[in-house]
């Protein structure tokens, strides 16, 4: 009998790694796996290698689940930096972000991170990047929403006197 493979192994080991880290439940159940793999008497570097975890990683585990049983391997919660603004503030500024940026005393059509790291800083004195202010939308579950180049509604006489060929000679026949 022929043994079983997955075609392109390379690419699926990453796909299938990175399907892994998306979801907590089977970031649970990987770590599972590794703790009954060492219960039925395998190496923690054996079980790292095969499970393409760091050995420490798999360690952590087994000490969380000798400490903490099943609960050792739930995930918790990762605290992370405190918010510069308050709860207040957030739910104040997912109302304003729902309207114009005119309203608001702002010459912008749409909000984007530089408007609003200026309008936080203004309103608050609280300064965040441009970059925190692009996560904030996607916190508060807002899209980037770009907006239309005014090429779409370019005059077209103008358009003419700025176009380098006149339209005429060889290549305009084709």
């Amino acid at each position: 009998m022929r043994p079983l493979t997955v075609e392109d192994s390379r690419e699926m080991v990453l796909a299938l790694q990175d399907e892994i880290r998306r979801s907590e439940q089977a970031r649970y159940d990987h770590r599972l796996h590794g703790v009954l793999l060492v219960a039925q008497g395998m190496s923690a570097p054996k079980v790292a290698q095969l499970l393409g975890d760091g050995v420490r990683t798999v360690e952590y585990w087994i000490e969380r689940f000798n400490n903490d049983g099943l609960a050792g391997l739930v995930e918790g919660e990762r605290p992370g930096r405190p918010s510069k603004l308050s709860i207040d503030q957030l739910q104040e500024l997912e109302v304003i972000l729902r309207a114009s940026p005119r309203e608001q005393g702002i010459s912008a059509n749409l909000w984007d991170g530089k408007t609003l790291s200026h309008w936080i800083r203004q309103q608050w004195g609280v300064n965040l990047g441009t970059r925190q202010c692009q996560r904030l939308f996607r916190t508060l579950g807002f899209r980037l929403r770009k907006p239309r180049p005014m090429v779409g509604h370019a005059d077209p006489e103008l358009q003419k006197t700025h176009k380098k060929t006149s339209g005429s000679g060889p290549r305009s026949k084709r």
